[in-house]
């Protein structure tokens, strides 16, 4: 493995600000008098840390897989996510399930357990606990669940097969509830089945190892994915409204300290017109359903719903192609590296049929997200449970996975969960590790955000962050996201004199961190840092 020395000189100026939080080792150093910034060396842009500006903590949940191996991978993560196509008619009594049509619209056992009642979900919630992490188990609601695993194909070869194939799933039994549960009665509660998980593992006493619940997932495409249990075809505003009361009601009933995740929406067409359901009347959805909620809310006379739910995956193309498909030319890479920006940018306009055709122009996706909540349900939190930037197995993946993961801590998510796409995701692993597990001994990105920013947004990002009650640590991603070496100087602005800076960098030659060389103050608190082409740098500043 290529050793990479990073010739650094980062400058680290001193203001005197207020302390940080107290408690911490290592008190805050205040100055005689405040100091003049000296100037770095020229670089090609300019880092600007600030540890008393845009400070916030940042979610632990941002750090989340879908597909989680917490022995692996997924070391350091804090959130697993159990959901998908399949879940919408997963039985818990029985383990069955069908996938639709990402899958012959069969039933079968693909889920594993046996016949033992959740015993698909149980070790999955096991394992994030045991790791440390949480885990949002997703709660059916499509009204139909898998009758049977007989697998050999599409369940419409059996006559009457929404009856004969398939179980009526209700969203509440309210009482007596039976572990195991009765699979005789063609019926499958689901209240019964968060009750049985909420039993079966202690997580209302440590916020860091708790289960959340998603209501189902991507309702706005059931008529395309599991037309064989949506005989009306599409849901309506109206309905999923419904659903959702009745659902999320009934999760509360028995699990009445759990965060409920809705409405798992597919993307941009579920968001403005839950795809062009027949009811929309020119309404934009998520307006609708977070004023619904609120007004839900007031009859139920507590919140159903606390986390607005999307999935994103990037509609941005690079010479006509998509950048979430397996292609990483130049141009495809050149556009995976930016379409982050759509996160945050009103500067960004990316080339997608959304930003184009539909004439949104920039998307600015959490901003325009937090608007619609402040306007009509504020105190609702942010998660985007699926997403995927592509190039799993290409430094560009890697690149744009760390700005990802930047701009979700930054921009106050509560709570996000890559979905993978492609086999091999080794430069996103890479990337995951530089903010979770950079030295391989547990090392993080700091548990609050603090002002970064960088000089030109085109080629470069920055994320800053410190840990809570503590001032003698800073820790700072770096990303360069052009095709050439870039320097950049550093200018901090903290209550503390950093001696050195050690660093870890995924690149072109490496999709693992490589520990850097260290790097010492060019003057009081000053460094710059000369980056590799394509790469992420993380740096641990300490006394």
């Amino acid at each position: 493995m290529v050793r990479h020395r990073l010739r650094a000189v980062v400058l680290i100026f001193l203001a005197p600000l207020f302390p940080a939080c107290g408690g911490g080792t290592g008190g805050p150093t205040t100055p005689s008098a405040s100091p003049t910034p000296t100037p770095a060396p020229a670089g090609n842009v300019r880092f600007t840390i600030d540890s008393g500006a845009a400070r916030h903590p940042i979610s632990p949940y941002v750090y989340g897989m879908n597909q989680p191996d917490w022995a692996g991978r997924s070391r350091g993560l804090r959130l697993g996510r159990f959901g998908g196509n399949r879940l919408t008619a997963y039985n818990w009594e029985t383990n069955a399930s069908n996938a639709g049509a990402d899958y012959r619209h069969q039933n079968d056992d693909y889920l594993g357990g046996g016949d033992l009642a959740g015993e698909a979900v149980r070790p999955h919630v096991a394992r994030a606990l045991a790791a440390g992490a949480s885990v949002i188990v997703t709660v059916p609601m499509a009204g139909y669940v898998s009758a049977d695993k007989a697998p050999g194909g599409d369940v419409n070869q059996t006559p009457d097969f929404l009856n004969a194939r398939f179980f009526e799933s209700r969203p509440a039994k309210r009482r007596g509830f039976a572990y195991p549960p009765d699979t005789g009665d063609r019926v499958v509660y689901q209240d019964e089945f968060v009750a049985w998980l909420e039993s079966a593992f202690d997580t209302r006493s440590d916020p860091a190892r708790t289960i959340f619940y998603s209501l189902d997932n991507e309702p706005d495409l059931w008529a395309s994915t599991h037309p064989r249990i949506r005989p009306t075809g599409k849901v309506t505003y109206a309905e999923l409204v419904q659903r959702t009361e009745e659902y999320a009601g009934a999760i509360k009933a028995v699990a009445p300290g759990t965060l409920v995740f809705g409405p798992v929406s597919y993307g941009w067409q579920g968001f403005v017109r839950l795809q062009d359901a027949p009811d929309n009347g020119g309404r934009d959805f998520l307006d609708f359903y977070l004023e619904a909620m609120r007004e839900a809310e007031g009859r139920a006379r507590r919140r159903l719903v606390d986390v607005l739910d999307l999935h994103w995956y990037p509609e941005a193309r690079g010479g006509g192609v998509r950048i979430t498909e397996a292609n990483n030319s130049p141009d495809v890479a050149a556009a995976r590296v930016q379409a982050p920006r759509s996160l945050w940018d009103p500067s960004y306009v990316e080339n997608s049929w959304i930003s184009i055709d539909a004439r949104i122009g920039a998307i600015r996706l959490l901003p325009r997200m937090r608007e619609k909540i402040a306007a009509h349900y504020p105190g609702t939190r942010l998660a985007i449970t699926e997403y995927n930037y592509g190039g799993g197995e290409h430094v560009s993946g890697g690149v744009a996975q760390a700005d990802a993961l930047g701009i979700f801590g930054r921009e106050d998510v509560f709570a996000a969960a890559l979905w993978d796409l492609q086999g091999g995701m080794r430069y996103v692993d890479g990337a995951f590790a530089l903010y979770c597990n950079y030295d391989g001994a547990g090392g993080r990105f700091g548990d609050t955000s603090i002002g970064a920013s960088t000089s030109n947004h085109e080629t470069t990002s920055v994320y800053a962050s410190v840990d809570r009650g503590r001032d003698d640590r800073m820790v700072i991603v770096a990303i360069n996201k052009s095709t050439g070496p870039t320097s950049a100087e550093i200018l901090v602005t903290h209550a503390v004199d950093f001696a050195r800076a050690q660093t870890w960098q995924i690149g072109a030659t490496s999709a693992a961190p490589v520990r850097g060389a260290d790097l010492a103050p060019a003057a009081r608190n000053a460094f710059r840092l000369d980056m590799s082409p394509s790469s992420v740098t993380t740096v641990v500043l300490s006394r």
